[in-house]
């Protein structure tokens, strides 16, 4: 009777294979991992390590050790990536302010810093101290006047383009990896498919230097979604410390979902929310214990940043806010509406941006990233400097926005007409009538909008770092606050009208406009990216706002809705179909009734499918075979008459095992025969030593029959991570679908081209 590791194909007669060799089981670039075949090694290994427990107490050590090596990885990935993203946030402070002047009793220090520790100047004017100083006060002695503001504005597009230029020097010369926002490529490979160096060193510091310098340089693009990609690198780096992780891509992908989540808690301070996006827009496979180590990872990071206190304010959220007043149910009318124009932005946003990036990549203009670059930073930083709220950093931005009027605050949007007679507490300030500061706050709002949703297009997708998070909560903040404007006002002067009667009386604070502007940038990120429950869950976290989920649920539902009905893809999808990844969405539906046979390979008309017989082919026929094409495996048949499926070989693994079994076995040569059976062959006494190659043929290859439905193998694919499956017929060879074949009729039944799945 044959025991058990010899029906695993594992036996040891006169195989080689029996001591593991070096990048067996490994993958190429760019090409897909198979998901069964490394969770089946996974559970061969750790039965290894329970059986060999019991054996000693210094086994039984390794063992803990190897159970606990995941919870280590986490731990470090939490502490790193927290570090990283505390560094990046002062150095961007710094380098933003450093623009426009610079601390003279400390040059590191940046604006707001260097005024901290001035007790010459009130609270009022906390931000003038005789400490910080302009350019034009350090060089020419002149704080005001044509001639500083003329100096002030050439100093200012001079940083910028600086910045710039160093950003995009350093990312073409020693990591062009480091560009974009990383996002659609990580979804990629938690996916399955392998792009070596992406998430290598060099990746992960030359992206944390650039990142630091194009938020500084004022472009119109956010540190958060590269921050993810900065996480995941740092998971990957520490994958290469255990060999549980190393040698297992199925195994890595599940710390570097973990890693993504940690990378969203510290790019907004929110540890849960870090965990639902990792979960709905990330991850392609997110099992239980993946969830608690995410959770783990995403703590630890939280709580590292928090240590390191990037804001000065003790509080690990961005944009804490602090309303003074409820919502009313009269309010969720115009939620709705900022919800319906967050859809329609992220619509025309992802039109307009996938357009201009297939032109970039079609054109000359591809060809010149760095001149794209600096003109980009040149027009930003000309057209930005002149309005207030475009020259400050987009961060700052949104926080002033999403802040309510207090007493002390000293904004443009907060110069209201105040009753002379008021005698209100100073956090219950009633509405009152706009005065000058708001309407010049509302054209410099609308100018600074249409700035804003124009250039990010042109921005997002250049040979830079670049987030999409912040610019998108920056457009959708700057509406927003400007329809909560528009609603106060109107409820202040028509408080008799039936649908403010009921709530708002003469003298309440009935309506806070920096609500506003947090719902419009839910609703816009919204559109942009098709989060919900993630998007939700973040903005309460970074805002601190519990209490306002209801308006920032109806906002984020509105523009997926909206935004759904032009087209289902979010940004990310469009830029991984844009790069052809062979990427198949858990999202995507298909409802086409074809078959199996309508998609495998050959077809009608071209030459028969490529296989190798188990007992009755030569090593040079197989050299020969794997030179003429360029498949990744071949089905293994009996022989070539009955073409009955024995299993499936790698071509990877076919090219190691030869050239090892060369080096290693005596008496291998070109007319070997090659067999995959557990017996040996018959052969003629005078002929060459046999090799046996059965340790690298997978024995159970998914199959499907012909007849099978496409919408099912469509679902094998997605659920089970295939590379290839092959077609049968009563376990007769008929032909083999993969990944990309799927990936195709799935583009040629969109009306798509189906010849832009071919990523290489």
């Amino acid at each position: 009777m044959v025991n058990e590791e010899e029906m695993n194909g594992s036996g040891n007669l006169m195989d080689f294979l029996d001591e593991p060799l070096p990048d067996v089981g490994t993958y190429e670039d760019f090409h897909t991992i198979d998901w069964l075949r490394e969770k089946s090694r996974d559970t061969d290994r750790h039965r290894k390590i329970t059986s060999k427990s019991k054996e000693s107490l210094f086994e039984f050590i390794k063992g803990l050790l190897d159970a606990w090596s995941g919870w280590v990885v986490m731990l470090l990935i939490g502490l790193l990536a927290g570090t990283l993203a505390g560094v990046i946030d002062l150095a961007v402070d710094w380098m933003t302010d450093l623009k426009e002047g610079i601390c003279l009793s400390a040059f590191w220090y940046s604006h707001e810093q260097c005024c901290w520790r001035s007790s010459e100047t009130p609270f009022e004017d906390r931000y003038k101290c005789p400490q910080w100083q302009k350019w034009s006060e350090l060089m020419v002695g002149q704080p005001e006047g044509a001639s500083a503001y003329i100096l002030n504005y050439f100093l200012y597009i001079l940083w910028a383009l600086t910045f710039a230029f160093l950003a995009v020097s350093l990312v073409r010369v020693f990591a062009p990896y480091a560009c974009g926002s990383g996002i659609p490529e990580i979804k990629t490979i938690l996916s399955g498919f392998i792009i070596r160096g992406y998430l290598g060193k060099w990746t992960l510091l030359i992206k944390t230097v650039t990142l630091v310098l194009v938020v500084s340089s004022g472009l119109s693009l956010g540190k958060e979604g590269p921050l993810v990609h900065v996480a995941c690198c740092c998971g990957n780096l520490f994958c290469s410390l255990f060999s549980k992780y190393s040698k297992n891509e199925g195994k890595r992908r599940e710390v570097l979902s973990a890693a993504a989540a940690a990378g969203v808690s510290v790019a907004f301070g929110a540890p849960i929310g870090g965990v639902l996006f990792s979960l709905e827009e990330v991850s392609y496979y997110f099992p239980l214990k993946t969830l608690w180590r995410s959770f783990f990872a995403a703590l630890v990071a939280a709580f590292t940043l928090r240590s390191i206190n990037p804001f000065g304010n003790s509080r690990l959220v961005l944009f804490y806010v602090e309303y003074h007043t409820p919502w009313y149910m009269a309010e969720l009318f115009p939620f709705i509406l900022l919800g319906v124009f967050g859809g329609l932005w992220g619509t025309l946003f992802i039109r307009c941006n996938i357009a201009w990036c297939r032109r970039r990549k079609t054109t000359r203009l591809g060809k010149y990233p760095v001149l794209e670059v600096i003109a980009v930073t040149a027009i930003t930083a000309i057209i930005a400097y002149p309005n207030p709220y475009t020259r400050r950093s987009t961060s700052e931005l949104i926080s002033e926005l999403f802040n309510d009027c207090g007493a002390l605050e000293s904004s443009q949007l907060c110069d209201y007409i105040n009753d002379p007679n008021m005698t209100r507490t100073v956090d219950d300030i009633p509405d009152r009538p706009a005065g000058p500061g708001v309407y010049t706050a509302m054209w410099q709002l609308a100018l600074a909008l249409i700035f804003k949703i124009i250039i990010t297009i042109f921005t997002f997708g250049m040979k830079i770092p670049s987030g999409l998070f912040i610019p998108s909560m920056a457009v959708g903040a700057i509406a927003g606050r400007m329809v909560g404007i528009g609603v106060e006002q109107l409820a202040y002067h028509n408080h008799d009208w039936i649908i403010f009667s009921s709530w708002c009386r003469p003298g309440a604070d009935c309506v806070t406009p920096g609500l506003y502007a947090m719902v419009g940038a839910a609703a816009c990120l919204g559109g942009v990216t098709r989060m919900t429950v993630s998007l939700v869950v973040i903005m309460f976290e970074l805002t601190g706002g519990l209490e306002y989920i209801v308006p920032l649920m109806a906002a984020a539902v509105t523009s997926k809705w909206v935004a759904d009905a032009f087209g289902k893809e979010g940004i990310y999808e469009a830029h991984i179909h844009l790069n052809g990844y062979p990427f198949l969405d858990v999202k995507d539906e298909f409802t086409h009734r074809t078959l199996a046979t309508d998609v495998m390979r050959p077809r009608r008309g071209e030459p028969p499918l490529s296989v190798l017989t188990q007992d009755s082919m030569t090593v040079e026929d197989i050299e020969t075979l794997i030179k003429e094409t360029d498949y990744n495996g071949f089905p293994v048949v009996v022989s070539k008459d009955s073409e009955r499926l024995i299993g499936f070989a790698q071509r990877r693994e076919l090219i190691l095992a030869i050239k090892n079994a060369r080096k290693r076995q005596d008496g291998v040569v070109s007319n070997s025969i090659l067999y995959f059976t557990e017996d040996q062959p018959e052969l003629p006494t005078n002929s060459p030593h046999p090799l046996k190659l059965r340790r690298i043929l997978n024995l159970s290859p998914f199959t499907v029959t012909d007849h099978t439905p496409m919408e099912t193998v469509v679902d094998i694919f997605r659920k089970l991570g295939l590379r290839q499956c092959l077609v049968t017929r009563s376990g007769r060879l008929l032909g083999i679908i993969t990944k990309k074949d799927v990936l195709r009729h799935m583009a040629q039944m969109a009306n798509q081209d189906p010849e832009s799945i071919m990523f290489n």
